[in-house]
This record gives C-alpha cells, sequence and structure tokens, in this order.
C-alpha cells in the first residue's frame, strides 16, 4: 500500500488530489476498482474516464482536467485524484514494478545439473537441475538458469541475467549483464552457409565466428540467432526482440532497436540505433538500415534505408508512396475499363482518319 503523495514523488509528477489518499494496487483503465491507480496512455482514450472506477490515474502532461463533457459515473466513487507525467506508460511501468517487484531467490546449484570442467560460476548463480553447463563456462553473479538450459564450452554469461527453460547457447557465445532470454531461443547456431559444387550437392561452409549478445538485452521465445561465419553476429545493448525472430550470420544490430514477431534479417545486414522491423519485416542480404529507421509490418527491404525513414510494402517503398498506391489499387479495375475505352476510342479515330486520306 502507497501514498499517492509517494507514488507522485516517485515518477516524477505533478499531483491533482489528496496527497494522503492510499493506492493498494493497479489495473489497466476498464478493470481499476477503488483504491487502486491505472493510467491513460492516449488522449483517445480519455472518453472512458468517465466509467473508470480508479481512485488515482496517470496522464499526460498538459491535459485539461476534467476533460471537456465528463461526467463521472457516481455509486459512491470517488472523482479520481490525477498525477501528470511526461510519460504516463513509463511511469505505469515504474509503479507496476514497485507493486510487482521481482523475485529473488537464494543462490543454489542443483545437484542435477551439469557442470563442465574449469566452468566458473559467479556467487548467488540459481542452476536448476538438468541445465548443462559447458566445460570451460562462465555464469556471473546472481544470474538465474532454468531446466534444461544449454551453455556451450567456453560461454560466457553476464551478471543478473536471467535464461529460462530449453534454451541452447552454442560453444563461445558471450551474453552481457541483466540480459534476459525466454524459453526455446536458440543462440550460436551454425549461419545458413552453404556451396553448391559442380555434381549439384551442397557444401557446407564451416561457420567459426560467434555471438555477442550486449547488456540489457531482451529474446523473445524461439528467436534464433546465428553464428557468424567469420568474425561475430552483434545484437548491441538494449535490443529487444519479439518471439519467433531470425537474425542470420554477421548481422548487426545496433542500440535499443525493437525486431518484431516473424522479422527476418538476413545475412551481413547492419541495423542502426533505435531501428523498428514491425512484424514480419523481412531484409535481404547486405543492407544496411539507419539510425531511427522504421519498417512496417511485412515490409520486404530489398534497398538500404537511410536514417529516420519510414517504409512498407513489399518490395519497401517509403510510407507515403506505399499509401498512394494503396488507396488506388481498388479502383485499377475501373481504370483499366476507362483505359481499354479510351484505346477503342482512339482506334475508331484512327480508322476515320485514315478513311478520311
Amino acid at each position: 500500500m502507497m501514498k499517492l503523495k509517494e507514488l507522485a514523488a516517485l515518477v516524477q509528477g505533478e499531483l491533482i488530489g489528496d496527497p494522503e489518499r492510499e493506492i493498494t494496487g493497479i489495473a489497466s483503465l476498464w478493470k481499476a476498482r477503488a483504491g487502486e491507480i491505472t493510467f491513460v496512455a492516449h488522449k483517445r482514450y480519455l472518453k472512458e474516464v468517465a466509467q473508470c472506477q480508479a481512485s488515482a490515474i496517470l496522464v499526460e502532461e498538459g491535459i485539461a482536467w476534467p476533460p471537456a463533457g465528463l461526467e463521472f459515473m457516481g455509486g459512491g466513487f470517488q472523482e479520481p485524484a490525477l498525477i501528470r507525467v511526461k510519460n504516463p506508460y513509463l511511469a505505469f511501468a515504474q509503479i507496476l514494478e514497485l507493486f510487482y517487484p521481482p523475485r529473488t531467490r537464494p543462490g543454489f546449484v542443483s545437484e542435477q545439473a551439469f557442470i563442465g570442467e574449469n566452468a566458473h560460476l559467479g556467487p548467488d548463480v540459481c542452476i536448476f537441475p538438468f541445465v548443462y553447463v559447458g566445460e570451460g563456462a562462465e555464469v556471473g553473479e546472481g544470474t538465474i538458469l532454468y531446466p534444461f538450459v544449454f551453455l556451450g564450452e567456453g560461454v560466457k554469461v553476464g551478471r543478473h541475467t536471467r535464461i529460462y527453460p530449453q534454451v541452447a547457447v552454442y560453444e563461445g557465445v558471450e551474453i552481457g549483464d541483466r540480459v534476459i532470454i525466454h524459453a526455446g531461443a536458440v543462440i550460436g547456431s551454425d549461419g545458413f552457409g552453404f556451396v553448391r559444387m559442380e555434381d549439384g550437392r551442397q557444401r557446407k561452409i564451416p561457420q567459426i565466428g560467434r555471438v555477442i549478445i550486449e547488456d540489457e538485452v531482451e529474446i523473445g521465445a524461439n528467436v534464433c540467432i546465428d553464428r557468424a561465419n567469420l568474425g561475430e553476429t552483434i545484437v548491441r545493448r538494449g535490443v529487444k526482440f519479439d518471439n519467433l525472430a531470425h537474425v542470420a550470420h554477421n548481422v548487426v544490430i545496433g542500440e535499443n532497436s525493437l525486431i518484431v514477431a516473424q522479422a527476418g534479417i538476413s545475412g551481413s545486414c547492419e541495423l542502426g540505433k533505435n531501428v523498428i522491423l514491425a512484424g514480419q519485416a523481412g531484409l535481404i542480404d547486405h543492407i544496411k538500415v539507419g539510425d531511427n529507421a522504421i519498417a512496417l509490418a511485412q515490409s520486404g527491404v530489398t534497398e538500404d534505408v537511410p536514417a529516420g525513414a519510414f517504409v512498407s510494402g513489399s518490395p519497401a517503398v517509403p510510407h507515403a508512396v506505399w499509401r498512394r498506391v494503396q488507396v488506388s489499387l481498388p479502383r485499377l479495375p475501373e481504370l483499366l475499363k476507362t483505359v481499354k475505352r479510351l484505346e477503342k476510342k482512339v482506334e475508331e479515330l484512327e480508322q476515320g482518319i485514315k478513311r478520311g486520306q
């Protein structure tokens, strides 16, 4: 339980209402009840506030209160207090973590785990049953390895990292501090490298590079990140992956980028900082994407994307162009009919001119 004045101080917000009002929990705008705090992430949801029973609401700075024409539902509920903040969604995350802090565990190493020779386990690590830690691997302080995690030879895992069940980390991979890897991810499997021989058979090209995952990366369930052919595949600090994404060999992903579900990045692509690849976006090999660029869902990126660009479609083009194309598509059948009529008229005119000659 927290007082509103304490929550306002935590999120550095402006409090409008009773500073002593007690808050017992946090909930969505539509499910919040008396004693709970909620948030409005966008102005379009303000109309829903009239039906909200929360005791307090996080809103963006500059929003007039109460909104014009708003009447609260009554029924014995208090009008909610307000905390104005720069980013309501961020404030919501801060308060959520306050009410539901991450679970802490005392360190332990299960007798049913396999720990290879010369492996080093830092203080307070949690190693669950059926974990495999290969020869010479290193696991940093406070890191948690859940059941059936596989760490190959020479893997290095930093401090306070969480690796969930069934994750496979191949030999030589380096993982930083405060990384989260969800179930089923595969880090460091061979890149897709083959060469066709004269008899038509595909010969495997040895993949002898490695993968580097920097600090504060989060990798969703069943993501696959391939080792480099030579050198490194690198995921820079703060990158976040949704589930089921694929990163090919020798890719470099810049800091704080977002890779959404089913996105695919082909070999040797380079992404700048703060790039967003939306769901099912795909890049062919050797593409360069500049800082702050966005590729919308199902974009097929076949050319380099400059910094700050906003592309969509397949092949991907500037989003404004793609929107005009999409608006035109339903008109194509009628346009084709019109063209055919015009062609017929032109043909008739040409025949008339010939007869007149």
